[in-house]
């Protein structure tokens, strides 16, 4: 990977705001793509500008939280990265 370019915080879960988190999305160039991670939860996503690339590592985010039951995302929330 190369460098980070980008970086920003994603509140978890939006439709609670009074047990909100913030999450990370960190954003690397490779090659002619841009690579979006969220450490946290362990989701990746890519684009190629960096925008697109937040933009789908949002997405993901949100259909990880859809998708996964209580016991998986207190599972990585809980991991040490």
């Amino acid at each position: 990977m190369g460098e980070i370019v980008s970086g920003f915080c994603y509140n978890y879960p939006p439709h609670r705001k009074n047990s909100m988190q913030n999450l990370t999305g960190i954003i690397e160039k490779d090659g002619d793509w841009y690579v979006a991670l969220c450490p946290e939860l362990d989701v990746a996503s890519q684009g190629k500008s960096i925008a697109e690339a937040r933009t789908n590592l949002v997405e993901a985010v949100e259909l990880f939280f859809e998708c996964a039951d209580d016991a998986e995302i207190q599972r990585r929330m809980a991991r040490k990265f």
